[in-house]
């Protein structure tokens, strides 16, 4: 059996929408590349996927039209940048009807598409929908986003408490905050809520923040990215923090074989969860 590179399987999720949750999994991805690191990003936000208007690329036909046998994976991976790949993903729940034994078949043939990538960032719906959970609890990592808002707060801690179900490692990112001393106390909160009512054995642990800045809501409206637009910027720096916290923990010498790889890796654990 051919062996590939251990991709690690990021899924970035939040309670609600419209907290910067891909704007933040777009921007890190491509920090990640600019590394040397080889990333792709599926867009799994199910009813909203739009990954490819935040990078700017055209996505002609998507990941559904590939778990259809409609088109090859190679013909619906986009190149963004150098070692960096986007999988379109599709606005709608019908993903999960081809999600079987045939489809992991095909995607096992295609393989070497994909099966040199260190890091996928998964970018699933917000909420805590049982799509979601199948991507989160598939994932290496769950990275929570949210921001100071109470209604966010709450939200993201519905979505810790119904992940811990099945997980007790999580991770936060706290967006649009107005300083760390601010992102560590609404972390603190969240933490000893979580370990009251969750368990003790709960790991949560934050990621990083990222601080509020018009200059992030100037790019995505320019559909641009703002760690190249503003590469000094203060959400940024934030930002590669958070990268070199992720590539920490990145061994790229690990290898398996090609089927726990790559997009075929990511649906054969999506086919254990059901």
């Amino acid at each position: 059996m051919r062996r590939a590179k251990r991709t690690r399987f990021i899924a970035v999720t939040s309670g609600k929408g419209g907290v910067g949750k891909s704007t933040i999994t777009s921007n890190l991805a491509l920090l990640l590349s600019i590394s040397g690191l080889k990333v792709a990003v599926f867009d799994a936000d199910i009813g909203l996927a739009n990954l490819d208007v935040m990078f700017n690329v055209t996505a002609g036909k998507n990941i559904l039209h590939v778990l259809k046998g409609e088109a090859a994976l190679r013909d619906v991976v986009i190149p963004v940048a150098e070692n960096l790949l986007l999988i379109p993903g599709e606005s709608g729940e019908e993903i999960f009807r081809y999600c079987d034994a045939g489809m992991f078949e095909r995607l096992i043939g295609e393989t070497g598409v994909l099966d040199d990538i260190d890091i996928m960032l998964i970018d699933t719906g917000a909420g805590i929908g049982e799509h979601t959970q199948l991507f989160l609890q598939s994932a290496d990592d769950v990275i929570v986003v949210t921001v100071p808002d109470p209604a966010a707060i709450t939200d993201a801690y519905a979505t810790i408490k119904v992940t811990a179900r099945r997980r007790k490692d999580i991770k936060m990112i706290l967006n649009q905050v107005h300083s760390p001393k601010e992102a560590h106390n609404i972390f603190a909160k969240i933490s000893t809520v979580a370990k009251t009512h969750i368990g003790p054995d709960l790991r949560l642990e934050l990621l990083g923040e990222m601080t509020r800045d018009d200059k992030v809501a100037y790019a995505v409206k320019r559909r641009s990215s703002f760690v190249r637009e503003f590469p000094t910027a203060r959400p940024t720096r934030e930002l590669q923090a958070i990268a070199q916290n992720i590539m920490a923990d990145i061994d790229r010498s690990v290898t398996v074989q090609a089927s726990e790889s790559g997009i075929a890796g990511l649906f054969k654990r999506l086919l254990e969860q059901f």
